[in-house]
């Protein structure tokens, strides 16, 4: 290197680095972002088993009978299959590959998604605005709170439409599985499948319900976790720093159970009516709109609570056949324990 191509690298006092060029190699930044998704990509996979099985659960698809035992205080239960006896008969059916349909279009999506965040807060960086300190009062913490939630709130909504779209081909894809259907099968010709048959918007059924339950999710877990680290967790606490640090953690998990019903019918709308088995009468019916998507699940779980009273009522009565659906908000569950008297 010439004396010129020195003195162009050269920093001095005052002076920024020079941006990374040819030959130069990635800077820290984007070394950092590079590895942040590879290790989303690694979680994913690792993970996917555990959502496909509970998608199929979700989508009501119970291929194997329940089984008796008993729960803690000795009484006769029937319980559905788990997540390993249900990956299990996946295995048998489809083999150990067949554990990660739909792989590779949720990599795209969670890939899709950290870089649109990291984007959108390089754009609007949040060292512009002012974190909450000890010293500020109810009013002024409160308002920061707002404005950082507000923060996180724009990144996540930016992601989740940009990710949207994989994210419905691969709920599709895992979804064939009930009717074993070869519809969809890779992501160009699923763009193409969906784009022919539904146009943009089929891009984004169940967008609205998901985008919901990540706004409430994020504004209800930092208030809550503002309001506990300021008024529960007492500073001359000798180990307030480190329960202040795992609050929003904590929050995060008690509020996931708040936002699931919009994260479910999110789900069920992206393959609901779209040419497969799972998604059509007799197994479910054709929703107009999400909302009718929740109307149902809220009366399946009207429907459900009175046959637990009425059951409990009866003395040594069988569990009739159509109370082992899975239908309503308990779908999430990996398996359901089913009371039976005697």
């Amino acid at each position: 290197m010439g004396a010129e191509g020195m003195a162009a690298v050269t920093v001095g006092p005052g002076v920024p680095p020079a941006a990374a060029g040819p030959g130069m190699g990635p800077g820290p930044a984007e070394g950092a972002d590079a590895l942040f998704v590879a290790l989303s990509a690694g979680f994913t996979t690792l993970s996917h088993p555990l959502l496909y099985v509970k998608l199929l659960v979700q989508v009501g698809h119970e291929p194997l009978p329940p089984t008796v035992g008993r729960n803690l205080l000795g009484r006769k239960v029937l319980y559905l299959p788990g997540f390993f006896t249900y990956a299990r008969h996946i295995v048998e059916v489809d083999g150990k590959r067949g554990l990660f349909r739909g792989l590779a279009p949720r990599i795209l999506s969670s890939t899709l998604s950290t870089v649109s965040r990291g984007r959108v807060k390089k754009a609007f960086p949040l060292e512009d605005i002012e974190h909450v300190s000890n010293k500020d009062d109810v009013k002024t913490s409160l308002l920061k709170v707002a404005k950082e939630t507000s923060h996180e709130m724009m990144m996540q909504c930016v992601s989740r439409v940009i990710s949207h779209p994989l994210h419905v081909i691969s709920m599709r894809c895992m979804v064939q599985f009930v009717g074993r259907e070869v519809k969809y099968r890779g992501v160009l010709s699923s763009i193409g499948t969906i784009w022919k048959e539904e146009g943009l918007l089929g891009f984004f059924v169940g967008l609205v319900p998901h985008i919901l339950g990540d706004v409430i999710f994020l504004w209800c877990c930092n208030l809550l976790a503002h309001l506990i680290n300021t008024y529960a967790v007492d500073d001359n606490f000798s180990q307030a720093s480190v329960i202040r640090s795992y609050t929003k953690f904590v929050m995060g998990i008690a509020v996931s159970m708040l936002t699931y019903p919009f994260l479910l019918v999110g789900d069920l709308m992206a393959v609901n009516n779209c040419g497969l088995l799972a998604g059509l009468p007799p197994r479910t019916p054709v929703f107009s709109s999400w909302i009718q998507c929740w109307r149902h699940l809220s009366a399946q779980v009207s429907s459900r609570v009175c046959s637990e009273m009425s059951l409990a009522r009866e003395s040594k009565a069988l569990v009739p056949e159509q109370f082992l659906s899975t239908d309503g908000w308990q779908k999430h569950a990996s398996f359901l324990v089913l009371n039976r008297s005697g």
